[in-house]
Order: C-alpha cells, then sequence, then structure tokens
C-alpha cells in the first residue's frame, strides 16, 4: 500500500474511533447517573428493606422512594400537609445555617419547576453590551415612579442553569425568544449547540 494510501487509511480510523467514542459517551454517562441515581435510594431504603424480605433487590430502594416521595406530594397539598410544612419552615428559620441551605435550594428549586412562581417566557437580551445577545428568562414584571414597564429578568450561567444573576431591564428593549423554557435551558446546558435555525433578533446598526 502506498504511503497516501496509509494516510487515508489512517485518517479513516481516526475519524471512526472518534464517531464511536461520541456515539458512545452519551450513552455511557446515562447508564453511570441511572446506577447512581437507583443506588443513593437503595443504600438508604435497602438497609430497612433487607432485613425484612431476607434478601436484596436492585432497584426495590428506588421504587419504594418514589412511593413515599408520591405521598408526600400528596400530604403537602392538602390543608393539614400545608399546616405541617409551614410549621416546619418556622422551625428551620431559627437554625441559621440550616434556614439558607433550605431557603436557597427552594428558590432555586420553585424556579425550575416551571411552576407560577418560577419562569415565565424566554427572551433575548443585550448582554453584558450593545450588539451582544443573551438568553434570559422572565421571572417578574414591575414599574418604576414614572410608569416605564421593567422585566425582571434572570440569566443562569453555562452549563449550570441553577446559578446566574438578576437584571432589571426596560421591557421595550427585550426580545421575545420563539422558544419554550425547555428549550433555553437546553440552550444555556449545552452551551448554545442546541438552539433553532434561525435566531429572531433585531441586529441595532452602530
Amino acid at each position: 500500500m502506498s504511503r497516501q494510501g496509509m494516510m487515508k487509511l489512517k485518517g479513516s480510523l481516526r475519524n471512526k474511533l472518534i464517531a464511536g467514542v461520541l456515539a458512545l459517551m452519551p450513552i455511557a454517562i446515562t447508564y453511570y447517573f441511572i446506577r447512581l441515581f437507583i443506588s443513593f435510594f437503595d443504600s438508604i431504603i435497602s438497609p430497612l428493606i433487607d432485613p425484612a424480605i431476607g434478601f436484596h433487590i436492585p432497584g426495590l430502594g428506588l421504587v419504594v422512594s418514589l412511593l413515599l416521595i408520591y405521598l408526600l406530594g400528596v400530604l403537602v397539598t392538602n390543608f393539614i400537609g400545608k399546616r405541617l410544612l409551614d410549621l416546619f419552615e418556622k422551625w428551620i428559620n431559627y437554625i441559621p445555617v440550616a434556614r439558607t441551605i433550605y431557603q436557597t435550594t427552594k428558590q432555586v428549586l420553585n424556579a425550575l419547576s416551571f411552576s407560577k412562581s418560577g419562569f415565565e417566557k424566554v427572551v433575548y437580551v443585550e448582554y453584558p453590551r450593545r450588539g451582544t445577545w443573551t438568553l434570559a428568562f422572565v421571572t417578574g414584571k414591575s414599574q418604576n415612579e414614572t410608569g416605564i414597564s421593567y422585566l425582571s429578568l434572570f440569566l443562569p450561567t453555562t452549563p449550570n442553569p441553577t446559578s446566574g444573576w438578576v437584571l432589571f431591564v426596560p421591557e421595550e428593549d427585550v426580545l421575545p425568544a420563539d422558544l419554550t423554557i425547555e428549550q433555553g435551558l437546553k440552550a444555556i446546558i449545552s452551551g448554545g449547540a442546541v438552539l433553532p435555525g434561525i435566531l429572531k433578533i433585531i441586529h441595532h446598526p452602530n
């Protein structure tokens, strides 16, 4: 085989190897996190259940945990459960470190739950300078003393959307993005790799 043929063969083998790695990595990472997720719940529930049944059933801890979480959800959505949760939050507010962790975690989860207390829609805003746009999530709306409408925007960081900062921007300076909340989060987490082919951004001439 000629030198040129050997180079082409090496290039083909390298490309195939890279393609195989790129195909395998998402599968391996997904499998790893699923096992980690199941093992976490098994480590909590199994020590309580295994002695009673006499043997270990992989994944049973996850099933029992999901059932308990569902029952907890049923409890906290009724009147008595809400009162108990309120009492718990009042109690934990007396513990400085626990209060900070609990309130911060609760606020982040509420923001990511896509409920009324979370993100309302996805928009584009010029940040950090004119001509540079970023995705933001609308979390509220208010007016200043002169009646100008302002949007409160959460700008998440990449690839971790649970951290970021808040901007208060005049509503007229914000462009609506033709994206759902889920699509916006995917764009942030992927570092912009997952985006529609056309972005509805108006270019302002200098």
